[in-house]
């Protein structure tokens, strides 16, 4: 069952629009942080959401800045309020109904990863699972060794750059990590079969990490 809902922000009186789907006997939550220049609506991820969805797991999309302070290009890259709006979603999570009783998954793409690797390091009760896709975690330096959560690592092979980043975070991460190439891929996996293969790392990853009861 899908609906909308309204995140509100613990630093201020902003609201953060986000799309909730709530499958029948749901073994997890997953939370998508989302890139910069991106919001709840990237294509991208409400495939990954979509098919998540149908094995079984609850997703929550959501904007981490409302369209004024997107416009504002430095708050794409401020980590420390993408994080905050990355938790305010999982201090929501945990205080609803039933739903807050499941474990949560994070996965994030480019800046949003950093902003999830961030959170799962200053939540580490509530994060049970992190994904990273095409993330760039040395926006998360500084909190990668605090990281607790099982944490995966997907990048594409023709993101040579961001490739190299991501095997800098592996070897500073002291959690359960792997990093996935997806060969020929690119930053955003447009190519054929690039999306699938993320989706069933990512799904597999989550349903290793996510165990919770039914709603």
């Amino acid at each position: 069952m899908e609906s909308e809902v309204i995140i509100p922000a613990a630093d201020d009186t902003r609201e953060l629009p986000g799309t909730l789907n709530r499958p029948a006997d749901a073994r997890g939550l997953v939370i998508f942080a989302h890139g910069s220049g991106s919001s709840r609506l990237s294509p991208r991820n409400c495939m990954v959401a979509e098919r998540l969805a149908e094995r079984g797991f609850s997703t929550l999309l959501f904007d981490l800045l409302t369209a004024g302070e997107a416009r504002e290009r430095s708050n794409v890259f401020d980590i420390d309020l993408l994080t905050g709006r990355v938790i305010d979603a999982v201090d929501w999570v945990r205080g609803q109904d039933v739903l807050g009783a499941l474990p949560i998954g994070l996965f994030g793409a480019s800046t949003g990863a950093a902003a999830a690797l961030v959170a799962a390091a200053r939540a580490p009760g509530d994060v049970a699972a992190v994904v990273s896709r095409g993330g760039r975690p040395d926006l998360a330096d500084r909190a990668l060794p605090d990281v607790r959560a099982p944490t995966l690592l997907i990048v594409g092979g023709a993101d040579h750059g961001v490739i190299e980043l991501n095997e800098q975070a592996y070897a500073r991460l002291t959690c359960t990590v792997e990093l996935r190439i997806v060969p020929r891929a690119t930053h955003l996996f447009e190519e054929p079969g690039a999306l699938d293969a993320v989706i069933d790392l990512a799904g597999t990853w989550f349903g290793s990490y996510l165990h919770g009861g039914g709603i």
